[in-house]
């Protein structure tokens, strides 16, 4: 096992590298890259409302902390320590309420439904930005259908309701929290769409528009009355392990970022694309929910490889895409915490 799981690391490790973007690129002349060597597996990407160029990020198993970057030049300006949680098993979200919160969602789940319910930490943005200690409620979630892995929350930017995008291989599902977190007793999301392969998701700033994204692509939804609609691709660069994705303050651009030590995070303008926002709520080209099985959130076949535009090169993200979930099952069988 110890000799299989070494080569199919050196495998993923050259094969992913000759699809990754490069640190810079046209598509991306304003991302940034991440400096703070504490931050070695971003899994969550927010922008902050309250500091306008500055994104909220954090580990996925770690500490109770996230880290405050500024978009410009991609230190970290701000530590944060959350008090009054327990300690986290697998934090992989992070989004911004309109009611002034950072919501990060504990919400993986390495085993596929090992554990009964996974947690919510909420605490308000701090008007300043230094490092600090905050207090912070923990909300408990339950799934009706039953425990399972996921790795995107998402805060709507009107309603302030909370959603959680399952992760599954097949397909996985949209599940919408109460109208209001409770701190007592557990809250039960509830399923009400049907998603591709998603490792996190972002509101447009105008709340029309929802962006799955997978490893290897993304689709753009239009976000009506708390439902999903139409949907269509949208131009997302190929990371080494595709992890987060938020919208710009001003829902100009996406930004995709990825793990690993000083990891880029990458601008995509939304222009064009399934991402940009409409003021009806618009309609994308695809035929709905469904039609993202086709083509969507990291089936390695959609815009992620659109520029490289080779056979080759859809082959190598492809397989990939294969070795990659291989990497992250043994990782879980492996190094999955319990309570």
């Amino acid at each position: 096992m110890a000799s299989l799981r070494a080569s199919t690391v050196l495998a993923a490790a050259l094969l992913l590298s000759a699809v990754t973007v490069p640190t810079a690129s046209a598509d991306d002349p304003d991302g940034f890259t991440l400096q703070d060597p504490r931050i070695t597996e971003s899994s969550g990407l927010a922008a902050s409302r309250a500091h306008p160029g500055v994104y909220w990020t954090h580990n996925d198993q770690d500490e109770p902390r996230v880290f405050a970057v500024d978009g410009r030049t991609g230190e970290t300006v701000a530590t944060v320590t959350l008090r009054g949680v327990g300690r986290p098993r697998d934090m992989e979200a992070i989004s911004v309420g309109p009611d002034g919160y950072v919501y990060v969602g504990d919400i993986g789940d390495n085993l596929n439904g090992s554990w009964s319910h996974v947690w919510i930490y909420r605490f308000r943005e701090p008007e300043r930005l230094r490092d600090q200690a905050v207090d912070a409620t923990q909300y408990t979630v339950r799934y009706e259908d039953g425990p399972r892995d996921a790795e995107a929350l998402m805060v709507h930017p009107r309603t302030g309701r909370v959603y959680i995008a399952s992760k599954n291989e097949e397909g996985g599902g949209l599940y919408e929290g109460p109208a209001k977190l409770s701190a007592k007793g557990a809250n039960v999301f509830r399923r009400v769409g049907e998603v591709p392969w998603v490792t996190d998701g972002a509101f447009s700033p105008d709340g029309t528009r929802l962006v799955l994204r997978g490893y290897f692509s993304a689709r753009g939804y239009a976000w009506k009355d708390g439902r999903l609609g139409p949907d269509d691709r949208v131009r997302a660069p190929v990371l080494a392990q595709s992890e987060s994705v938020t919208y710009t303050l001003d829902g100009s651009a996406l930004l995709f970022g990825t793990e690993g030590e000083r990891a880029r995070v990458a601008r995509v303008p939304v222009e064009g694309t399934g991402a940009a926002p409409s003021p009806s709520g618009g309609s994308g080209t695809g035929t709905g929910p469904g039609a993202a099985s086709g083509g969507g959130a990291g089936d390695g076949r959609g815009d992620g490889a659109e520029g490289g535009g080779s056979a080759y090169t859809l082959g190598l993200v492809a397989l990939g895409a294969a070795l990659l979930l291989g990497l992250r099952r043994l990782r879980g069988r492996g190094g999955a915490s319990g309570e």
